[in-house]
């Protein structure tokens, strides 16, 4: 991994030797690295000043998220599903809105197949988690097949679940349902295929995640230290001695794990952790100094800037954006349109809307993180998998197109308006045509991805028009269709960049010509 040198600004080590005192060279590095004068100090300031973005991060292009835990075991409804097993009155949104009155479905599903909620609580679920034919190596091969650069495994979800080896909670995969160090397994593997590990912390919700009245386990203070302190007021503050824990659990993952990216959910947003916030940013980071290496945070700034701008990469929530962002930013989207992990009524986005996307996001200078949710057994679903293969077959053709390219000085062009924000892709009603092209470049080569194939076998890119502002002073040299040995026809006219013989279709997703300039 390579380390800019702008990333970090100027480190002083103190070191001083004497010859008599018998240390080795490992010695002096450990004396050295207790005397390092932190970089990045505990302020916005600081770490605006002091941080950039790093290369490899952008260069990356596509990840894979995992959400995998004891709420695979339900499979029903979504990953919410602990939190939707005591809404009996009222179903509230994490924002406290009343979403609707009387009891939620996954409640009257709960009561009927599992039992009362006292006596059969989300609890139970965990020594079902048996995780009995999780296999690293297999997920690694198949996340490599499929294209991906990085791997995001969730380590805590809102359950209060760790999916580590937990110094700081008793409930953690160590010690109950699989038995493994399920993260560590998994960076180990990763790692040694030459994968960027990363881990999502979601843990600040679990304060306001679980509904508490006297008819339900989650009041018991046996189970305090999985559904929280938080009393059965739900618009109580969150309680220093949870936001101390929250710290502690985090630094915990950070030293022992030394993740490449630590990936935050919404409710470290919120005025609460304010204090927190800059604080752990400027830890993490002065790890990443400690480890040698570039490290990033993914952080959605839900609703507020949260984080400064310039200070983590932007992240978005199953939603793109209408243009570039000259900042590096990330999608994080699921294979399923209903849940991030495994449910047994999931409908599946097919893998042409899911390259579309990718090439969408990184005309735009972004990244995709695209989630799987496994099974409670630990394998993955079969269609997840097909998909991720397909994706995989794509990126093998295509993937000089993706991978350590720039932006271009327009993402493309096309009649199909993408919708952009914060879960903005439920909106959607239509998908790509032919006409709809996106751009990247490198290298002296310009490509632009149809993202369908047209009908007549030509095309007629507007945007590479002389007339065009665009194209002013652009010399095409050549242009051929990756995939394909086809000598390709083109004109540039006023009208546009003309290909009138595109050769036969080289695969079923979006068709990429490269255009060397």
């Amino acid at each position: 991994m390579k380390i800019s040198k702008h990333f970090f600004g100027p480190i002083l080590i103190i070191s001083i030797l004497f010859s008599c005192d018998g240390k080795n060279e490992k010695q002096v590095a450990q004396s050295s690295s207790t005397n390092q004068i932190p970089v990045f100090e505990p302020n916005w300031e600081s770490i605006k000043k002091n941080y950039k973005d790093p290369e490899w991060f952008n260069d990356s292009k596509f990840g894979i998220f995992i959400h995998w835990g004891s709420y695979s075991v339900p499979a029903y409804g979504s990953e919410w599903y602990p939190r939707q097993m005591y809404m009996d009155t009222a179903n509230f949104s994490a924002q406290l809105k009343n979403l609707g009155n009387g009891p939620t479905e996954i409640y009257l599903h709960h009561k009927k197949k599992w039992g009362d909620q006292k006596t059969f609580g989300y609890k139970d679920f965990i020594p079902m988690f048996k995780a009995e034919k999780f296999d690293p190596v297999s997920w690694i091969d198949l996340f490599k097949k499929a294209g991906a650069k990085y791997v995001i495994p969730v380590a805590d979800h809102h359950d209060g679940f760790a999916m580590y080896k937990s110094n700081t909670t008793r409930w953690n995969a160590m010690n109950m349902g699989p038995k493994r160090d399920v993260l560590g397994e998994l960076f180990k593997e990763g790692r040694k295929q030459g994968l960027i590990m990363g881990a999502s912390s979601h843990y600040a919700f679990n304060w306001s995640f679980y509904n508490k009245k006297d008819h339900f386990d989650t009041v018991d203070p046996e189970y305090a230290d999985l559904y929280s302190k938080k009393g059965k007021d739900v618009t109580e503050p969150v309680s220093d001695e949870f936001k101390d824990l929250w710290w502690d659990r985090t630094v915990d993952l950070i030293d022992n794990y030394q993740p490449d990216i630590l990936w935050f959910d919404f409710y470290l947003d919120i005025p609460d952790f304010e204090a927190y916030r800059p604080k752990i940013a400027a830890y993490y980071y002065n790890k990443g100094i400690e480890w040698g290496k570039e490290v990033v945070i993914n952080d959605k700034n839900l609703y507020h800037e949260a984080f400064p701008e310039g200070t983590v990469i932007y992240d978005l929530e199953r939603g793109k954006l209408p243009g570039i962002r000259k900042l590096p930013w990330q999608t994080d989207t699921s294979i399923g349109k209903n849940s991030w992990g495994y449910v047994t009524n999931e409908e599946a986005k097919t893998a042409n809307s899911l390259v579309d996307d990718l090439v969408d996001i990184v005309s735009k200078n972004g990244n995709l993180l695209l989630n799987v949710g496994p099974k409670p057994d630990g394998t993955i679903p079969e269609d997840q998998k097909e998909t991720l293969l397909q994706i995989g077959k794509w990126l093998k053709t295509n993937g000089e197109a993706i991978y350590n390219t720039d932006h271009w000085k327009t993402f493309g062009e096309g009649p199909t308006k993408v919708i952009g924000g914060y879960m903005s892709e439920h909106n959607v009603k239509e998908g790509f045509t032919a006409e709809d092209i996106r751009f990247t470049q490198k290298e002296g080569k310009l490509y632009a991805i149809m993202l369908d194939w047209p009908s007549d076998g030509k095309i007629n890119i507007k945007t590479l028009g002389s007339d065009s502002g665009y194209a002013k002073n652009l010399d095409i040299k050549s242009v051929r269709l990756l995939g394909s040995s086809s000598k390709l026809d083109f004109n540039q006219t006023k009208e546009g960049l003309l290909v009138s013989n595109m050769g036969e279709k080289t695969g079923d997703f979006a068709h990429v010509l490269e255009i060397r300039i």
